[in-house]
């Protein structure tokens, strides 16, 4: 039998197919739909050669809620509890990029004071996202000590957003023109007490996992994405940012007064799974920064602009940019003057980061799909929507 070369399979085999059975030394392989990895329900067929990948196949629908098609047949107002169940890690964001559309498509101005808290309940909620991520992605590869530690913190987050918001994981807090309801007189004293702590948490999670050789030798040169692969798969985000790229939405096209706020935006060039790690351990202190300067300059007047109870805006299109915890989100409304939209268009981040998969696991070893695929941090049914 000739040796495997797993250098050989970096050729453009898009046009290749898997066939429907084991080949000669081939097996295939199918991951999911429910594998504990796939963090929703995802199926990825492999064609492996021993314990090499030759190729990989994500295979979406299982999930499929048809939000876009919701959309045509309920009024704007009604199709905002939707946005939460996009992505249920950061429906924030989701929130944000839904309102932020139809606000521009009606010529609605937000308060400054709902721009603040849209700021800080955004940035908390983006915190939660990332503390899941990291401890499930280290239960992934086996460690079960960090998702302990990640979920005590986040339920420090859960309780603000509870009291703001009403809900602990699908929010629909946003409203066209600002927030639902005002925050508690303790917001800002309770937000800068969680950034505090939570910085104080940060040297605890990089002595327990960060600099364990144990997580570096499964992240470490795993899942090499190159800059031109990032950019023809149309990545964004922190998986972007892994490649060397500083592109952020909240930099490159400002939104609720972004612009306002000094904050870094971290970026590692070495383009594997652990530049994508710590491009998110570095994001929780980014967005620690974000909230402080949020909420300590929080201005008093109305949480939110008087729009009528019945919304028709004039015949048109807009389109809203907000930066996710998965990357660029994109929201396109296109009104024909009644009180439902024509057509919504949701772009989520996920996909365009989950297409990547197929390139990023060719000719690496099965064990290493989980680190890659956890990498990528997917939300299946943001994908899959």
């Amino acid at each position: 039998m000739q040796a495997f070369d797993p250098n050989a399979l970096r050729g453009d085999q898009s046009s290749v197919r898997f066939e429907p059975g084991p080949t000669e030394d081939k097996l295939i392989l199918s991951m999911g739909p429910q594998h504990p990895s796939t963090h929703g329900v995802l199926r990825i067929m492999l064609e492996l050669d021993g314990e090499y990948i030759l190729r990989a196949e994500p295979i979406l629908g299982y999930i499929h809620r048809m939000h876009e098609w919701m959309a045509e047949q309920k009024t704007y107002m009604q199709f905002m509890p939707n946005m939460g169940r996009v992505d249920y890690l950061h429906a924030m964001a989701w929130n944000w990029a839904y309102a932020g559309a139809v606000e521009r498509l009606a010529g609605i101005e937000v308060p400054e004071r709902a721009d603040h808290i849209r700021v800080a309940v955004t940035e908390l909620n983006r915190i939660s996202s990332h503390l899941l991520w990291w401890g499930a992605y280290l239960l992934d590869l086996g460690a079960f000590t960090p998702i302990m530690y990640a979920f005590d913190d986040r339920e420090r987050i859960l309780d603000i957003l509870q009291d703001v918001t009403g809900s602990r994981l699908t929010y629909s807090y946003f409203t066209f023109g600002g927030v639902y309801g005002d925050v508690p007189e303790t917001f800002a004293a309770r937000c800068l007490e969680f950034t505090k702590y939570l910085r104080t948490r940060l040297p605890m999670y990089k002595d327990l996992v960060t600099d364990n050789v144990i997580l570096r030798g499964r992240c470490e040169g795993i899942g090499d994405l190159p800059v031109d692969i990032a950019r023809r798969y149309g990545a964004t985000g922190p998986v972007l940012r892994g490649s060397g790229i500083a592109t952020d939405t909240r930099k490159a096209e400002p939104y609720g007064g972004y612009d306002r706020y000094e904050f870094r935006i971290p970026v590692y060039t070495e383009c594997d799974a652990m530049a994508r790690y710590m491009v998110r351990l570095d994001e929780l202190e980014t967005s620690c920064d974000i909230i402080d300067q949020a909420v300590a300059s929080l201005p008093e007047g109305p949480f939110q602009a008087k729009v009528g109870k019945t919304l028709k805006p004039p015949k048109g299109e807009a389109c809203f940019a907000v930066e996710g915890a998965r990357g660029k989100i994109l929201v396109t409304v296109r009104s024909d003057g009644g009180p439902k939209p024509y057509r919504v268009k949701l772009r989520a981040p996920g996909f365009s980061n989950m297409s990547l998969f197929c390139e990023l696991a060719r000719g690496t070893l099965l064990a290493d799909a989980v680190s890659i695929l956890g990498s990528l941090d997917l939300v299946i049914p943001e994908i899959d929507r």
